[in-house]
């Protein structure tokens, strides 16, 4: 790098300074930063290299005025809960205490900040707050909102697809709404569960069923089923949980009590089959040895269980990632139709199965 080339380390590198470096003008630089697309490849590369070069960083207001971005993204979790402070922190607290949740935030944040965007995390448990996150969209306060609801029947996609709000759902939405969603095959996953425990020769199943108002529940609880009828078990006793380790243990100790002899349990999410191992191991039924038992999601409690649970996995990581580029997509592009992204789950065979 030539003399005048250099930028002084006693100021911040401008504009200037970067189209010094790359050779080009200043206009140019400026269309490469924020991201106008008729401009020759090479130029750009030249012009990011300098970037590079002088230790440059946009100026995120001046960005937004050329732009008409707020660089911003809400992330969204969204459900039914009370009006009190008190219901309204227990809200919170379930999404924290899912280890889900955190998977989302990893894969939104991981695709997003190479992007620079930056994710804003919004709770939409009432109706004052839904009402909230779509005023603090339609101010121009985030460019789109990624959701991730909590509750079937949740009011607030079809709220952002009224508005004409950029939108992208994590799962199928319980009724059609025009936004774009990523989602996984649920059945299929349930048809890997059923073949992992037909293939260990286990001949009285059951299974812990996630919330049955939930299209991913229900999905996972019909090809469990379908996949068990084929393989000469019709009949699978169910208890309905809340994709919490609590209900998973009094699902578990409900088919105990109904099913003694059963040999073998499909939870439909790990913290679920968490709780159901942890039954089974106080009412003296050895796992596997006794009783089979099969998770899904490899969450971290997954790896936490004891045994360590055989799984149906979810790429939970890479589904945020895509429901990211999405909508990044759609804010770049707002006539973009609206679109599905399904993804395939695989079995993880662990000790417990």
């Amino acid at each position: 790098m030539s003399q005048d080339a250099q930028v002084s380390s006693s100021s911040a590198p401008t504009l200037e300074d970067v189209a010094r470096v790359a050779g080009v003008s200043r206009a140019t630089v400026s269309r490469v930063v924020n991201g106008v697309r008729n401009v020759d490849p090479a130029i750009q590369e030249a012009v990011r290299a300098a970037v590079a070069a002088t230790g440059y960083r946009p100026n995120r207001a001046a960005r937004s005025l050329v732009t008409r971005r707020a660089e911003t993204i809400a992330l969204v979790v969204s459900g039914a809960g009370g009006d009190s402070a008190e219901e309204q922190d227990a809200f919170a607290a379930r999404a924290f205490g899912d280890p889900f949740f955190g998977r989302v935030v990893s894969g939104v944040i991981g695709y997003l900040r190479p992007h620079g965007m930056h994710p804003v995390l919004m709770f939409a448990e009432t109706a004052a707050a839904r009402a909230e996150v779509v005023a603090y969209l339609r101010q121009g306060n985030a460019d789109g909102a990624l959701v991730v609801s909590t509750h079937a029947e949740d009011p607030l996609p079809p709220m952002l697809a009224e508005a004409g709000l950029a939108a992208v759902l994590f799962a199928r939405p319980a009724r059609p709404v025009p936004l774009s969603y990523v989602d996984l095959d649920h059945r299929d996953g349930g048809r890997l569960a059923a073949e992992r425990l037909l293939g260990l020769g286990r001949r009285r199943p059951a299974t812990i069923a996630g919330p049955l108002d939930v299209p991913a529940g229900q999905e996972r609880l019909a090809g469990f089923r379908d996949a068990m009828a084929r393989g000469g078990q019709p009949y699978v006793p169910v208890a309905e949980g809340g994709f919490t380790a609590r209900s998973g243990a009094e699902a578990m100790a409900r088919l105990l009590a109904d099913h003694p002899d059963l040999d073998a349990v499909f939870a439909a999410n790990d913290l679920m089959a968490e709780g159901a191992c942890r039954v089974l191991l106080e009412q003296g039924r050895r796992v596997p040895e006794d009783v089979a038992v099969v998770g899904f999601d490899d969450s971290p409690a997954a790896t936490a269980c004891r045994p360590p649970l055989t799984t149906v996995r979810q790429p939970v990581e890479d589904m945020a990632a895509e429901m990211a580029r999405l909508l990044r997509q759609r804010i770049e592009a707002p006539g973009t139709p609206v679109t599905s992204a399904v993804f395939d789950p695989e079995l993880v065979v662990r000790e417990s199965a």
